[in-house]
């Protein structure tokens, strides 16, 4: 098949979306498909990909770190005929999701849609200025209009495909969990001295557990939730660190909070990290911890099980089926439980050691090989 991605994020851009498509463009180009990818420009972009075209964008006005292309291109929409698609892919309600929507009506070829994001979390960057009444009631009209246009949507979880249909989504949606190549978080990747030096880049001893957080540090990650635990564990382990991989808009924000709360020899920020790297900060972690109920699936949880390192996770739809309480990970649902969860975890290695090994095993499931098959038997089943 010739398949084309439609998206608004991607490469260089470093975020769930980014893994995603890219983990699907790579796996359908594998099992023998020619993937065209449809994206933005972006300043940090110096290398130029076979068949990825970007159109011409712009910094979202409150959200500078993404970008929004422009609606229409005369040389795109020339590429996108030359090409002979048989499928078109969307990843983003905006920009290039609205494009593609319009390719795929001039070419009269069916058309996917992948919904990522819990966008009701989100609207606190847009509600302010000019868009002050944009409200989940918008969202969710706008959700339901465009995704009632395509042939079929994919939803990473249950969590997602309830609220579609709670907005009005009345095509067909099919639960597919993103896959991801599990290799480069695996911990025979890498040797104990680099493990050792990069925790010496950061002033952690090997003696000092951590517990990691990798992932974008905005309002919907819910960071502060576990920066306000922090002073408990610290009274009971003094040496416990908080380490917190990414970079974002409330980054100076939390700083204030690590402040005001005394923790600023106990809550390390590394910024954002090239993403080659990253499977070596999982090493790290001892515990890895969100806070976040703003998560569509939440790749990050599959990343450190896949580091074998024990989740803790605030409970939420999106973990069911992934994380298990007491088997394959921990669930909180009151704040005030984490600073006690993360206690007992860190000074029991054995009960460590076994809910790592069980997540390890959960995580096969989420492959990214399994993720393109399930993805390419929809295509195949709206082309027949």
């Amino acid at each position: 098949m010739n398949i084309g991605i439609f998206t608004d994020t991607y490469y260089p851009q470093i975020n769930g979306v980014v893994t995603s498509v890219r983990t699907l463009e790579k796996e359908l180009a594998k099992r023998g498909h020619k993937v065209f990818v449809f994206t933005v420009s972006h300043p940090n972009a110096k290398t130029a990909y076979p068949r990825v075209f970007r159109l011409p964008s712009m910094p979202f006005v409150f959200l500078p770190s993404h970008r929004v292309g422009v609606l229409y291109s005369p040389k795109a929409v020339s590429i996108v005929k030359k090409i002979n698609l048989d499928i078109i892919h969307t990843h983003t309600e905006f920009s290039l999701g609205l494009f593609g929507r319009m390719m795929a009506k001039q070419l009269n070829i069916p058309w996917v849609h992948t919904y990522h994001t819990m966008y009701e979390e989100y609207v606190h960057y847009i509600s302010k200025g000019m868009l002050n009444r944009l409200t989940p009631k918008m969202v969710a009209n706008l959700s339901r209009v465009f995704c009632n246009k395509c042939n079929t949507i994919i939803a990473p979880t249950d969590k997602v495909k309830d609220l579609l249909e709670n907005y009005g989504v009345k095509k067909p949606i099919q639960i597919i969990p993103t896959g991801i190549n599990l290799q480069p978080f695996k911990r025979e990747n890498f040797n104990k001295d680099e493990i050792i030096e990069l925790r010496k880049r950061y002033g952690i001893t090997e003696s000092d557990p951590v517990i990691l957080f990798v992932g974008r540090i905005a309002k919907e990650k819910s960071i502060d939730i576990i920066i306000k635990q922090m002073p408990s564990l610290v009274a009971k382990l003094a040496n416990a660190k908080l380490l917190i991989v990414g970079d974002g808009p409330i980054k100076k924000d939390l700083l204030k909070l690590c402040k005001n709360l005394n923790l600023e020899d106990s809550v390390i920020f590394t910024g954002e990290q090239p993403w080659e790297s990253i499977g070596l900060f999982y090493q790290l972690g001892n515990v890895f911890v969100s806070a976040s109920t703003s998560e569509t699936q939440g790749l990050t949880f599959a990343e450190a099980m896949a580091a074998q390192i024990p989740v803790v996770a605030k409970n939420d739809k999106s973990i069911e089926g992934i994380i298990q309480d007491k088997i394959n990970g921990r669930i909180f649902s009151n704040d005030e439980e984490l600073a006690n969860i993360l206690f007992e975890l860190l000074t029991d290695n054995e009960s460590c050691k076994i809910l790592a090994a069980n997540a390890a095993k959960t995580v096969e499931e989420f492959s990214s090989e399994s993720f393109a098959k399930k993805i390419e038997e929809v295509y195949y089943s709206i082309l027949q």
